[in-house]
């Protein structure tokens, strides 16, 4: 209803030119037929293929005006008041003619009483007409009418389906709910059915494919990806203070708990070693947190036009606010925002629009950032408050080693059981989580070109081959732990 009374009002504030972007045409035309019944004006809609026609009956229009010129001239010589919808006229602003006559329109609306709506998926106004214009976005539904919806849903389902009930509860209704929050309500209603439609129930792993097709709705051209596979922290070898921090925070983030003076988490930043499980910690949070998981990808960011850049990272930003609560990681953020002063000064109009979401961002998004290179970043970043904490990952110990060897050997259908786990731990002094895995990589390939199975004997021999990078490069590993010492959270 709110979107009835909102576009009225604009109608009869006597707005020459209304500009919606939305794809939900039917709704937005069901909307200004009922406004034009309740202001008894005439309401007419153009497409393209069919032409002028007045909505809910056959017009006198109707073998007139076929081309956008043609239409636009009409309505420019008619009297009579009327609002007049024109479906997917964006490629026809382009023309100096039909900005003329469209401008010529508003300016006299006055004595014509038109009011033209301009209706597309997407529509960049000319400058002339942008003081005779304004914007409208409908909205979305919010969590009451989403929860009707899929409850109507189901209903539906239960009518076709003889009369038996769907399967749920009602964390797993709530949690879909707050998937579909931000969708329209078209595209809320059709992951719903699709959640619904397949076995009859709403479960845990429903869950996922519905967060990528709203992911796939809203589209964002490569720039954001949708990591479909999160993992658990069960797949990485400590890191204990940083579980102990997100279990803490979870509740809070998750919605499960509310109370007064206990901020949303804004995010963390992960610096450390390559190689010691940071992207694998980022993915973690996902999946422990039971939240979508977005890469920001700075590779694809960048743009060689001027304000490109800028743009694509907000566009990206916007995106991760409608599919919040998720996970926000940006993997090597030193590299989309390092002030190197090579670039035009692009890093830092990137930084600028970085810290300003930051600073007013309401929604739940979790910002994961990691990073290798701590010189390159920024201080205005660094300083408490722009991210909760920073943590820094650090090459492994005994037994954190230890853990990554049964890790890796469980993966690959190896039973931990029968190799001396601590020996080898000790044998990879030094090594990180990556490089151990590698070794048992390594060591496999071993076994199949002789014929064996894996054994302790080649796993040693794989490990004592190979020159850790903590060895290659030492002195950058000991500045790097020297620099983190007294600034940074040990991440275990």
């Amino acid at each position: 209803m709110s979107d009835i009374k909102d576009l009225e009002l604009l109608i009869k504030s006597n707005v020459p030119i209304i500009v919606i972007e939305s794809h939900e045409e039917v709704r937005v035309l069901g909307i200004i037929a009922k406004i034009g019944a309740r202001q008894r004006m005439p309401v007419f809609r153009w497409t393209i293929t069919e032409g002028i026609r007045e909505l809910g009956r056959l017009s006198s229009h109707d073998a007139k005006a076929i081309q956008p010129t043609e239409v636009l001239a009409e309505i420019k010589s008619t009297r009579a008041g009327g609002i007049y919808v024109l479906s997917d006229f964006h490629p026809f602003l382009d023309d100096p003619v039909h900005t003329r006559l469209l401008r010529d329109i508003a300016l006299r609306q006055a004595e014509g009483d038109h009011t033209i709506v301009l209706l597309s998926h997407s529509l960049t106004i000319p400058a002339e007409l942008e003081r005779c214009s304004a914007r409208y976005n409908l909205s979305v539904p919010d969590r009451e009418a989403l929860r009707a919806l899929v409850l109507e849903e189901a209903q539906s389902w239960s009518r076709r389906s003889g009369g038996r009930n769907v399967r749920t509860n009602r964390v797993y209704l709530e949690r879909l709910v707050e998937t579909l929050l931000g969708l329209p309500v078209d595209e809320a209603r059709r992951l719903s059915r699709g959640a619904i439609e397949d076995d009859g129930a709403i479960t845990e792993e429903d869950l996922p494919e519905v967060m990528k097709a709203k992911f796939d709705m809203l589209g964002q051209d490569g720039v954001l990806s949708f990591e479909y596979d999160t993992a658990r922290f069960s797949d990485v070898g400590g890191l204990r203070a940083l579980k102990r921090w997100l279990d803490v925070r979870k509740p809070v983030f998750t919605g499960e708990l509310s109370t007064p003076g206990l901020d949303t988490p804004k995010g963390l930043m992960l610096l450390g070693v390559q190689g010691c499980g940071k992207s694998l910690a980022a993915k973690s949070v996902a999946g422990v947190w039971n939240a979508p998981l977005l890469r920001l990808d700075f590779g694809t960011l960048f743009n060689k036009f001027h304000g490109e850049t800028e743009r694509n990272l907000r566009n990206s930003l916007q995106q991760a606010e409608l599919m919040s609560p998720c996970v926000l990681w940006i993997d090597e953020i030193e590299k989309g925002i390092g002030a190197d002063g090579m670039d035009g000064g692009t890093s830092k109009r990137v930084l600028g629009t970085l810290l300003t979401w930051m600073a007013e961002n309401t929604a739940r998004v979790f910002i994961v950032a990691t990073a290798n290179d701590i010189e390159s970043l920024p201080p205005e970043l660094m300083r408490k408050g722009r991210l909760d904490e920073i943590f820094f990952v650090d090459l492994p110990d005994l037994e954190n080693r230890e853990a990554i060897f049964k890790i890796h050997l469980s993966k690959r259908d190896l039973e931990p059981q029968q190799f001396n786990t601590r020996e080898l731990a000790r044998v990879a002094d030094g090594f990180s989580g990556s490089e151990i895995e590698q070794a048992v990589v390594a060591g496999l390939y071993s076994a199949h070109a002789s014929s064996s199975g894996l054994n302790q004997t080649l796993l040693v021999e794989e490990l004592q081959q190979t020159r850790p990078l903590s060895i290659v490069m030492a002195e950058k590993l000991n500045y790097l732990r020297s620099w983190a010492a007294q600034r940074t959270v040990p991440a275990d």
